[in-house]
Parts: C-alpha cells; sequence; structure tokens
C-alpha cells in the first residue's frame, strides 16, 4: 500500500518527520518498507508558457520557443518536443538549474540558435516514466511560479507492507485512524456536500446471493463528459500511490478506492440492459473482461449481470460490454459489500490480481458502500459534470458478518504484557481504533467496528493494546514456571537422532511444503485419496501430500536441473490423508540419485542402484537396534515392480524402498534414475532395548553352503529358513553369492550362504557341526526342494 504523506497530513496534521512516522507505523505492526519523495531532485524549475513557436532554420525536429516565465522579457529556448506549440504551459528549467542526476542546465546553441533554458518533460524530472513530449500544465497555472511549489512535490511515497489480516488500512482513511491513535492528533474526518438528486433516473437491482453480496449500491449520473481531463491534483493523488490517470469516472473510482477503502466499478449506462442482478455463476457461463481476456467462470464466481448476460466479475474486474469510454455520457456507479469467503481464491483461479480482489478477499468496512457512493458521486459531477439520480441501495442484514462483542479482562492484559496499563488508557486506545468501548467490572466489553475483519476474541483485543501502548515500552522479565519433564519411552526415537544419523551418512536435509503440486502427488498415488485445500496459495500447491516422496523427487529434479548431479537427500514430516479428522502419519524418506560416490582417485565408480538405497535403510534400522527387518517385493504407483519391495519389521509394513518407475521419471522430467525409501517414524520406535551380552569365551565356527533352488524363490526366505534350523546355534547367516549361467540349470540359480555358529558355554565338536549343517540342509530341501551343490 502506497500512500502520500502530504494527503495523509490533511486527515491527521502531526509534526512527525517522514522517518520518525515510518517508524511509529512500523513499531504498531505495519512495516514501511520505503519511503520515496515523489519527484527526483531538482531546483529553478518554474511554470512556462510558449507565447511563440517557429520551426528551427537548420533542423526540422526543432522548434524555437518564445517562452513566458513571469520575467519582463520572454526567454527563447530550442526544443525538440512534438507537442510543444503556441498557449502550452511546462515546466521550464531556467539557466542555473540543476535536474535530477546533477544535470546542470547551462546558455547553449542547437545547431546555431541560442537556448536559454530547457522545457522539461516528466521523465526528466522523475515524475514518471513518460518522456514523449513536455510535461502539459493546467491552463491555470500562473508562470513563474516553482515547480516544486506549485504541485506540491515536497512530499513523499510511505509504502507499508501490510499483513492480510489488516485490510482496514489499505486505505488513506484506515491509516489515518491509525496515526491519530498513535500520534494523539485528532482525526480530522472529511465532510462532503450531500448529493442532490437532480435527475430522476434509477437502475433496478435484483440481489439474488444474498450470502455472497449483502450489501449493494447503484446510481445514475447522466450527462457526463468524460473527454475532459482529470484536474492536476487528482492525477497527482493518483500518481503518488502507484496509479495512473485514465479517465475522469476511472480516475474518481480509483480516487475513492485509495481514500476510502471502498472499491467501486462504472458501467456505461446506455449499455446496460435492464435491471443489475447480482448472482452466482451458471454452468460454463463465460465472459470477456475489461482487459479483453475471455474467461470461463465457476460455479462459485459472484456475477453482476443485466438481462442479456455478465456484466462484472464480482470484486475483481468490469466486462468489456459494459466499459466506460470518452462517448460515455451516462454511468452506473456501483459500491457493494462482497464477502472475503465468496471472493477468496476466485481471482487467483483465473490467473488474476487487482486492486478490487485484493481488498475484497480481505474485507471491505460492510457500512462504507453508501458514502463512497456518494463521495464518488460528489466528484464526478465536480469533475466531469452531470445530473445524478436517487441511490438504488439494497441490503440483507441476516447476511452480513457478525459483529458480537468481545470482552477483555484488566486481568488477561496485565498477564499477557507484564504490566498494568491505567483503565483510561486502554479505553482511549481501543475507542480510538474505531471500537465501542464499555468499561465493566472485569475490564471492558468492546463492540468490534464495521470494518475490522481481525478481531474476535480476547487475545486480539490484547494485541491492539499491545502494539498502540508500544511494544517496546513492555517490562522484559524472566519466565519462571514449575515444569514437568516429560515421560519419554526409552524406545522412542527422536527426530533429532534421525536427523544427527542420516547427516552422518552423508544425507542432506531438506525441508519442503506440506502442499505439492496436484500432478506431482498423482504420480505416486490417488488423488481422490489426497486432501485438497480450498484456498491454495497457488494451483500448483493446492494439494496436502500424501507421502514425502513427491516432495523428495521435485526437490530432486530442481537439483539435477541445475547440475547438481549427485543427490543424497532425507525429510522427516507429516503425511495427510482423507479422513475424519484428516489423519497425520510422521515419517522420513531418503532419496538417492547419481554417482555412489564422489568422483574421487579411489573412491567407488558408478551411480546409485536399489542396493545401495537399501544398504542405506539396513544401516539406519541397525543403528535404531532393529536388526530384524525383512523385504518382500511390493508394487507401488510410481515405482518400478521389479526393484520395490515392502519393509517389514515384526511381521508389519513399516515403509518401504524402490527405484522410481522409468515412465515417471520421464513425466516428471527427471534427467536420472532415482532411488526412494519412506518409513513410518513411529514405527521405528519398536526396537528392544539393547542388553548387554558378554562375548563367548569359545571359539565360532564358519561353514559355506551353496544350494540350487528355483530362480524364483527368494533369498531372504532361505536365509530365515536357515536360521531356525540352527536354532541357539546359529550365530549369523548371510548370502555371498547368487550365480545362474553355466553348470546350472535353467529356471534355477545357485545360492552360497555363510553360517556362523557357536555356543555361549562350551566349544562345538565337529559333530556338532555337521548336525546342524544337516539340518539346514534337510530344512531347505524340504521347503525349497534344494540340491547341494
Amino acid at each position: 500500500m502506497k500512500i502520500s504523506e502530504q494527503w495523509l497530513k490533511e486527515w491527521v496534521p502531526h509534526t512527525l518527520a517522514a522517518e520518525d512516522l515510518a517508524h511509529q507505523i512500523t513499531m504498531a505492526g505495519l512495516e514501511v518498507d520505503a519511503i520515496d519523495a515523489v519527484a527526483g531532485d531538482f531546483s529553478l524549475v518554474v511554470v512556462g508558457e510558449i507565447t511563440e513557436a517557429e520551426q528551427h532554420p537548420d533542423a526540422d525536429k526543432l522548434r524555437v520557443c518564445k517562452v513566458d516565465v513571469g520575467e519582463t522579457e520572454s526567454l527563447q529556448i530550442v526544443c525538440g518536443a512534438p507537442n510543444a506549440r503556441v498557449g502550452l504551459k511546462a515546466p521550464v528549467a531556467l539557466v542555473g538549474a540543476v535536474l535530477p542526476g546533477d544535470f546542470k542546465i547551462k546558455k547553449s546553441k542547437l545547431r546555431g540558435v541560442e537556448s536559454f533554458g530547457m522545457l522539461c518533460a516528466e521523465a526528466e524530472l522523475q515524475l514518471s516514466d513518460a518522456a514523449d513530449g513536455l510535461m502539459e500544465l493546467p491552463q491555470d497555472a500562473s508562470t513563474g511560479t516553482d515547480l516544486r511549489d506549485y504541485l506540491g512535490l515536497n512530499d513523499n511515497t510511505i509504502e507499508i507492507g501490510l499483513t492480510p489480516n489488516r485490510a482496514d488500512c489499505l486505505s488513506i482513511r484506515g491509516i489515518a485512524r491509525e496515526v491519530s491513535v498513535l500520534t494523539g492528533v485528532e482525526l480530522q474526518e472529511s465532510t462532503w456536500a450531500s448529493v442532490s438528486t437532480e435527475a430522476s433516473a434509477q437502475i433496478g437491482v435484483d440481489l439474488v446471493a444474498t450470502a455472497a453480496c449483502p450489501v449493494y449500491a447503484a446510481r445514475v449520473i447522466e450527462g457526463v463528459d468524460n473527454t475532459l481531463a482529470s484536474p492536476l491534483w487528482l492525477q497527482e493523488r493518483l500518481r503518488r500511490c502507484g496509479l495512473r490517470s485514465k479517465d475522469p469516472l476511472v480516475d474518481v473510482t480509483n480516487f475513492v478506492m485509495l481514500e476510502l477503502g471502498q472499491p467501486m466499478h462504472a458501467f456505461d449506462g446506455e449499455k446496460l440492459n435492464g435491471p443489475i442482478v447480482v448472482r452466482m455463476a451458471q454452468p460454463q457461463e463465460s465472459m470477456t473482461l475489461l482487459d479483453g481476456k475471455e474467461i470461463t467462470l465457476p460455479d462459485d464466481a459472484l456475477l453482476i449481470t443485466d438481462q442479456t448476460g455478465p456484466i462484472a466479475f464480482a470484486g475483481v474486474m468490469g466486462g468489456q460490454r459494459s466499459a466506460v469510454s470518452s462517448e460515455t455520457s451516462t454511468v452506473v456507479l456501483e459500491s457493494a459489500f462482497f464477502t472475503p469467503r465468496a471472493l477468496a481464491g476466485q481471482a487467483r483461479k483465473q490467473g488474476m490480481h487487482t486492486d478490487a480482489s485484493h481488498r475484497y478477499e480481505r474485507g471491505v468496512d460492510f457500512d462504507l458502500a453508501e458514502l463512497a457512493l456518494d463521495r464518488a458521486t460528489q466528484l464526478i459531477i465536480e469533475i466531469a459534470g452531470g445530473q445524478a439520480g436517487p441511490a438504488t441501495v439494497v441490503r440483507s442484514k441476516s447476511d452480513l458478518p457478525d459483529r458480537s462483542n468481545v470482552s477483555l479482562s484488566e486481568t488477561s492484559l496485565s498477564r499477557a504484557l507484564g504490566l498494568e496499563i491505567p483503565k483510561a488508557e486502554v479505553s482511549q486506545i481501543l475507542s480510538g481504533l474505531g471500537f465501542g468501548v464499555d468499561q465493566t467490572n472485569e475490564g471492558w466489553s468492546c463492540s468490534v467496528p464495521s470494518w475490522r475483519f481481525d478481531i474476535s476474541i480476547e487475545a486480539d483485543l490484547v494485541e491492539e493494546v499491545a502494539r498502540i501502548y508500544g511494544y517496546n515500552k513492555l517490562p522484559v522479565s524472566k519466565i519462571f514456571a514449575n515444569l514437568e519433564m516429560p515421560v519419554r519411552p526409552e524406545k522412542a526415537v527422536s527426530p533429532s537422532r534421525i536427523r544427527r544419523y542420516l547427516a552422518s551418512r552423508d544425507l542432506r536435509e531438506v525441508i519442503t511444503y506440506s502442499f505439492v503440486d496436484p500432478k506431482l502427488a498423482e504420480q505416486f498415488g490417488d488423488l481422490a485419496k489426497c486432501v485438497t485445500l480450498k484456498n491454495p496459495i497457488s494451483e500448483d500447491l493446492s494439494v496436502m501430500r500424501p507421502s514425502l516422496v513427491p516432495s523428495l523427487v521435485g526437490t530432486a529434479v530442481t537439483n539435477i536441473n541445475r547440475q547438481q548431479s549427485r543427490v543424497r537427500i532425507f525429510e522427516q514430516g507429516l503425511t495427510f490423508a482423507v479422513g475424519d479428522d484428516y489423519p497425520q502419519e510422521a515419517k522420513v524418506a531418503i532419496l538417492l540419485s547419481g554417482k555412489a560416490e564422489l568422483e574421487r582417485m579411489g573412491n567407488r565408480g558408478g551411480t546409485v542402484d536399489f542396493f545401495d538405497i537399501k544398504g542405506e535403510v539396513e544401516a539406519f534400522l541397525s543403528q535404531l537396534g532393529i536388526t530384524q527387518a525383512s523385504y518382500v517385493a511390493a508394487v507401488h504407483q510410481g515405482l518400478h515392480p521389479g526393484q520395490t519391495a515392502d519393509i517389514l519389521v515384526d511381521g508389519a509394513v513399516v515403509g518401504y524402498v524402490g527405484k522410481i518407475h522409468p515412465q515417471t521419471q520421464k513425466a516428471l522430467g527427471l534427467s536420472q534414475a532415482a532411488y526412494v525409501a519412506e518409513l513410518n517414524r513411529d514405527a521405528l520406535s519398536s526396537a528392544d532395548i539393547a542388553q548387554f551380552a558378554s562375548v563367548s569365551k569359545f571359539p565360532e565356527v564358519r561353514r559355506d553352503l551353496a544350494v540350487l533352488v528355483d530362480g524364483d524363490v527368494k533369498v531372504g526366505a532361505l536365509i530365515a529358513t536357515a536360521k531356525a534350523a540352527l536354532g541357539m546355534l546359529g550365530k549369523d547367516v548371510f548370502v555371498f553369492d547368487i550365480y545362474q549361467g553355466q553348470g546350472v540349470p535353467v529356471g534355477q540359480k545357485s545360492v552360497a550362504m555363510g553360517l556362523t555358529l557357536g555356543d555361549q558355554s562350551r566349544t562345538l565338536s565337529d559333530s556338532d557341526v555337521n548336525d546342524a549343517m544337516a539340518q539346514v540342509v534337510e530344512s531347505l530341501k524340504e521347503t525349497y526342494q534344494a540340491e547341494l551343490r
């Protein structure tokens, strides 16, 4: 929000310097982003009038002008501007003037003709970017007057970065209300003469969608001359607030929006057919907007229509069919209250953002429509002429926002702020902000003003008092509390422990949004089972993530596209699902892609594969004390069916590991293979607490075993069977070779296992070992028809 310091002083005549004012506003929660002068730094520039303009004898594009600057003799100035003409009043930089950029004006010769000054364009004075001709001043401008004084250029533009809850400050009036309370200077509420209705024309309004539009006001003004230029004061007010002047009708509606905070729209009355109807859009209804863009409206869009069809996308932009132009002589003004809920996200769905939608989405004063309508009517008649008809105001009181009283306890206020503020001062602060204040035995009962949509509970009033009283005045004290240390199970695995371990494995932690692009989410799951946001930040962040994998894949794509081809990342966070209370699960996920190790001498070459990601998971689980995990082939959407497995602990699935499917990889623009794993974080706390076991005093025995089995037999199943057969003697069983090829029948494979046997109480004899090995062979033969090689 940009405001003019001079304009603000008309509402609150304070004496603070711009920097001091900005500091006070910022400390009150309205952060000032910038303070900029409204014009460049220049001097000795006055109002001049061209009295003569002749062609330069030696240049086709130059004119020799006589310029009256209020002195005895006119100045001769050579000018190349296309609009230099007799009678034009424009800024004149006299000899000795200094323009922005330290450009000094001197007496000079242009093609042999002397020039005693310079006629200026707006860009040369840093008033705007316009540089296609001289700046044209009104005919009533007094020649010789200093331009800075004439235009009031000793002014600053203050840019305030408002948070979404402070829609009441999206106007000069709203900011002035805050400054008045902060400085103690009385607010000078402007008063305007009442509108005299000299015409009888009146337009009907049929308010169908009352829940979305509880208040709608309209007025017909006839005999308007929209070919006139807006007065300079109006153009300057708009320019200093960041808007360009267009024509009187548009300029007035923009001015009222900036002054009072009420967005307005002007329709060409002769282009309307019948009464105005405020309704919701019909299925597949479309319209063409002022900017020429044709849009198809969703069913929940609010429309302003006549008997022919839509004339405005309510609260966003008007329609091209009813747009005002230089030929407009009858105008219909609109001033309405559209509820924030009805307007939320409507502009973004069409890829738009307008000043009107920005305000309506946050909340506009619902008691302002008639005042703004009268103010705009008065200005239009003053600037462009015409006769106003009576206003048509339709109001649905039952659909207006609820304004229940909010109570503030003196005890709560003192406890929250750490000091006691006199009751009279609290009442003064709240009443200055527009609250209706009644003192009670416990504190205050406040009625919320119609322009505040962010006040509903006691804490909101505490914040209002604190920010106006001054956060810097609040005492600094230590916090004392009787704290009880929570009991944490010894099995519990903390996020910090997971973080430290995975970081030690050369994995980088990432933190992503809890919402993802629906196109990304549907690659890894059913979009119908995802939680869809009703009011997303943007369309590509409109789904709550059902898994951490889509977020990690999106991060990997971003890094790989920026030449970071070796990606080793992990994330901890919540995932969301459709259901009662939207169940959430804490998970941890890992993604590997690119080279297995850094490209250094002595390091392993090649890229990561399935066994790298599986190895990371096994090491992770082992570090947490989970040593009995098993892996079973599985199918997961978005992953390669031949390289994907569920992770089981004590027979329960706790996660999965796999390779991104080539089709998914291509669809997401992932230029290299990637492997992912995702585990349920709560399930990681299922490990047994580590118990001390002494090292055996007796030697262990190693035996190797190679068996032939069918090719589809799972190696993990062989290991489990062998361990079970060894019983208490089995210390470890592992596979060190799998072979298929020459010497092995087709459809079979050779699996070589290493078995370690031992006993805590004695040394095993050869017969003990042989018996145990025979039992293993017999179990494998019986279960899998294994043959000893």
